[in-house]
């Protein structure tokens, strides 16, 4: 069979179910009794091992195999959860992702697996040094940790108890011995078949036809025929270990239909996908990174109504989104341009018709838009894990508190904004949250607090870390930048709390006691800062002494269409992002004053200097000195503002940000990229933060 058709196909599913795993895995950490969790682990893993051994991913399919049958000891109340398996599984779910990724980078899919498949099976064995002792077989507790019956099953067992029938769990164990269990399982059904029902059976039939289970097989069954007679007919098929059957009264079946036990559960694999999908809280959205796919709804939470119906969703691959829209950029660049045209030959049924086609344009770029638009939960989900890791790590105690995560992005800002706040969570959990020794000497909690918001506010998205740590120490941060030489000790002395808080992000900046694998080599926060200004971004800290500390984001919508104020300088047009721009104005040239060889203007009851972006960009055809008056705009960059001296506006417009390519990016430090107006001239558009900068 031709695997690679499927091969995008895995990698979706495999993301999905890993995803799934983590959350879920952290999910039962916080609640270690809850068997409900299990089942929805143990789906996930068995449907990730059957999927790794159709595409023959042996390591993959061998490591969750191991995991199932430690899940499966805790699902039926085997093997109670403690730290030793909690930490084993979560190294599994590392391998089980690094062999994912090697997938996706097109390897073979091998890990070295073998270790942790050895403290899986020690801890079947009970040679795990924890708390895995077996429970009382007990009918109750041999009925409530049993498999999940659906209700149509339920109502099979109930109708034939009312007529009559008698109702058993049995749990079959063959011998350790046993070269053909395949065939010992099939001449028990062949038993159980002669003599009543099989309701139900774990694992399925047609897995254990396939020798897919280990030693033990069980089913819920309906007959006439007495308990004796079946455990013996039973017992009579050879290299059969033994045979356990628990009668199933009314009690039990009760105890079987409450909520928690009648969860929909089937052994086809589709609907197993299915069901560990919509139980899962919230469902895991694809990894963008990952190039995962695109959800045109949220997935259905197992909480939602029944009568609702389930979304409709399809995975559409990034690059056939990322052709749409360079198509529709080209439509966009055409619309303008017959505008222009119709405005030029003023006919009545050419116009009407080019503001039809511009209504119905609007609307198709709205949606194309939304296309792009993920949730920024498929870059959140994966922090739950990395801070209880890096907690653990620390001797910390740190809680995560998500908020916002169905806050939408583009998809170009998600790719690349993930290792920005890995960088900024990794601080906040270092260097922000305090000891815990030190936390209860300062009266505080002894779990510290990392909020991680998302927000729209305008056409931009807010992402805000903030801890309840120890604050930026003003006077250690001073004290190494005038170490490092990022300030002076004259420069020192007149700067606020927030610029002293922003010289965290000078390259090689450190204030760590000691470098460790977490931080203190001076890398990661200039990153931070340089990545989120290539995405048209800025970011901002505020910190109080002893309360913590509060890095925010922001972060443009999107990147491919803007809304532009268009200039013109002499016979030359330029275009300003809106969304920098302040306002716009004229300025006299007598207000223009020159201080320390630097030019500035009185704006609002405060000083802020003039650009001049004719000198900026040696425009050939301009000069400022030949008017009393000229045209200004006002751009921002996080607090600071800057005057920007053009020649005249020539209006607002949506424009196609067109990239400038590697070779003209390395010499225009001041121009972000390019687009083509509506007369086919192309226009640079400014990027008012190298201004300011």
């Amino acid at each position: 069979m031709e695997m690679n058709q499927y091969m995008s196909i895995f990698i979706d599913e495999a993301n999905d179910h890993l995803q799934s795993l983590n959350e879920n895995m952290l999910r039962l950490e916080q609640q270690p009794e809850d068997i409900s969790i299990v089942q929805i682990i143990f789906r996930s893993a068995h449907t990730l091992k059957g999927m790794s051994a159709t595409m023959g991913f042996e390591d993959l399919a061998a490591l969750t195999h191991e995991m199932e049958n430690v899940l499966d000891l805790v699902r039926n109340g085997k093997l109670s959860m403690n730290g030793n398996i909690f930490d084993t599984l979560f190294k599994c779910l590392d391998a089980l992702e690094a062999m994912v990724q090697d997938v996706i980078n097109g390897g073979t899919g091998k890990g070295e697996v073998t270790e942790l498949v050895e403290r899986l099976k020690a801890i079947v064995k009970g040679e795990d040094g924890g708390k895995g002792a077996a429970k009382a077989a007990n009918k109750e507790q041999a009925i409530s940790a049993s498999l999940v019956l659906d209700q149509y099953q339920l109502s099979v067992l109930s109708q034939s108890m009312e007529s009559g029938h008698r109702a058993y769990y049995i749990d079959v164990k063959v011998r350790e011995d046993c070269l053909l269990k395949a065939a010992r399982a099939y001449m028990v059904f062949d038993v159980l078949e002669r003599n009543g029902e099989v309701v139900k059976a774990h694992p399925s039939v047609q897995e254990i036809e396939q020798e897919l289970f280990e030693r033990s097989f069980s089913v819920y069954y309906i007959t006439q025929v007495d308990e004796a007679v079946l455990r013996d007919g039973i017992s009579r098929v050879s290299e059969i270990e033994s045979v356990v059957l628990t009668p199933v009264d009314r009690d039990s079946l009760a105890e079987l239909g409450r909520p928690q036990a009648s969860s929909v559960s089937t052994s086809d694999a589709i609907k197993e996908t299915a069901a560990a999908t919509e139980s899962a809280a919230p469902a895991a959205a694809p990894s963008a990174e990952n190039g995962g796919g695109l959800r045109a709804a949220p997935a259905a939470s197992s909480a939602a109504p029944a009568g609702n119906a389930a979304p409709r969703t399809i995975r559409v691959d990034i690059e056939r989104l990322d052709s749409l829209m360079n198509l529709f950029s080209e439509l966009l660049i055409d619309r303008v341009r017959l505008e222009q045209l119709a405005s030029e030959v003023r006919r009545n049924d050419l116009t009407e018709t080019v503001e039809h086609m511009a209504r119905v344009s609007a609307d198709l770029q709205n949606i194309v838009l939304k296309l792009r638009m993920v949730p920024v939960e498929s870059v959140f989900n994966r922090f739950p894990r990395m801070v209880r890791d890096l907690a653990k790590s620390l001797d910390k105690k740190v809680d995560l508190v998500i908020i916002g995560a169905e806050t939408e992005l583009d998809r170009t800002v998600i790719d690349e904004i993930g290792d920005p706040l890995v960088h900024l969570i990794r601080n906040a959990v270092d260097h922000g949250i305090e000891p815990i020794t030190e936390r209860i000497k300062a009266g505080k909690s002894e779990v510290g607090t990392v909020h991680l918001r998302a927000y729209h506010a305008g056409n931009h998205v807010f992402i805000e870390i903030e801890e309840d740590g120890k604050g930026i120490n003003r006077p250690k941060v001073l004290e190494t930048a005038i170490k490092r030489g990022v300030v002076t000790v004259e420069e020192a002395k007149n700067l606020s709390d927030d610029e002293v808080n922003m010289l965290i992000f000078a390259a090689g900046f450190s204030t760590a006691d000691k470098v460790s694998d977490i931080s203190g080599r001076g890398v990661g926060l200039d990153v931070v800062k340089s990545k989120i200004s290539s995405l048209g971004g800025h970011v901002s800290v505020h910190s109080k002494l002893g309360s913590g500390t509060r890095f925010s984001i922001q972060l443009p919508l999107t990147l491919s269409i803007i809304a532009a104020m268009l200039i013109k300088l002499g016979s030359e047009k330029y275009a300003f992002p809106l969304s920098s721009i302040v306002e716009t104005g004229s300025v006299k040239r007598s207000d223009i004053r020159t201080l320390h060889g630097n030019r500035i203007i009185d704006y609002r009851q405060s000083i802020i200097p003039v650009v001049s972006l004719a000198a900026l960009i040696d425009s050939p055809d301009y000069r400022d000195d030949d008017e009393t008056e000229t045209e200004m705009i006002v751009i921002r960059k996080g607090d600071k503002l800057a005057a920007v001296l053009v020649d005249e506006f020539i209006g607002q417009n949506e424009i196609v940000l067109k990239p400038l390519g590697k070779y003209l990016n390395a010499n225009l430090g001041i121009v972000s990229g390019a687009t083509i107006l509506g007369d086919g001239q192309v226009a640079l558009i400014v990027d008012p933060n190298a201004l300011i900068k």
